[in-house]
């Protein structure tokens, strides 16, 4: 898989030499290559800015320099145009079903803009030679796409095969199944007078699965009621939906609603 990062501050992405990226780059199981968008300019001062028209605050990134970067990563002999990702405020937002997705691409293109963003023309016209996803971590705002992509090409990378050591642990983590990750204990059982949950020292294998699955539903119900919402109550067990009622929920047209709600 490749990965192509445009940037003003090659620097920011260093991080990817390291850890599993890293790894995974040295095992050639990723290609990950930082460029730095002002080697695409054309004047002295390697201009990538300039004033808004309109007016307002802040520079826009200009055009030019853009489609010339875009430009030198694109295989005229490839099958499938690549991806490219626009980290901005305005995207539609980044989720471990969305990084399943861009895993099971061949080609992605990372394009870090910063000040006011990037002249919208270069998203049109870039549409004709890649997919354009804008893409958003949350609803807040950051000074440039870096840390984005930092974040993105983590999650992503981590997907494909080879470069997590046990693919069971793809599985059972945040987001997999819709639902929080259970949590988690190692030695010593005892610690500063907190004990490791019984259960998960007795060695029957079902009671353990049981409890953690509950442990989900109640942190989830906890921590992130909109992922509760979004669930297909028609695809949950009885025991899961015992567990949810417990927990103020009832199931009406396969949804997940509260029981007030629901009377």
């Amino acid at each position: 898989m490749r990965f192509d990062v445009f940037t003003i501050f090659p620097e920011y992405l260093a991080a990817l030499e390291l850890s599993l990226i890293g790894k995974a780059r040295g095992q050639g199981l990723l290609e990950v290559a930082v460029h730095d968008l002002r080697d695409f300019t054309t004047d002295r001062h390697r201009t990538v800015d300039d004033s808004p028209y309109g007016g307002g605050a802040g520079m826009v990134m200009k055009p030019e320099p853009w489609a010339q970067a875009l430009e030198s990563v694109l295989d005229p002999h490839a099958d499938a145009k690549p991806t490219l990702i626009v980290p901005s405020p305005a995207g539609e937002v980044f989720t471990q079903a969305l990084a399943h997705e861009f895993a099971a691409r061949q080609h992605l293109v990372f394009a870090c803009g910063r000040y006011e963003g990037i002249d919208e023309r270069v998203l049109d016209w870039a549409a004709d030679h890649y997919t354009v996803r804008p893409v958003s971590l949350g609803d807040y705002v950051l000074n440039g796409g870096e840390v984005a992509v930092l974040a993105m090409v983590e999650a992503i990378g981590r997907l494909v095969p080879g470069v997590v050591g046990n693919p069971e642990s793809l599985v059972e983590e945040s987001h997999a199944d819709g639902l929080l990750e259970y949590p988690v204990y190692t030695k010593p059982a005892a610690w500063r007078d907190r004990e490791v949950p019984e259960v998960l020292l007795s060695g029957n294998h079902g009671k353990i699965a049981k409890f953690r699955r509950e442990q989900q539903l109640r942190r989830t119900v906890a921590r992130r009621p909109d992922l509760i919402a979004a669930l297909d109550a028609g695809s949950l067990g009885k025991a899961d939906r015992n567990v949810l009622w417990e927990l103020g929920y009832a199931v009406v047209d396969r949804q997940l609603v509260k029981r007030e709600a629901a009377t």
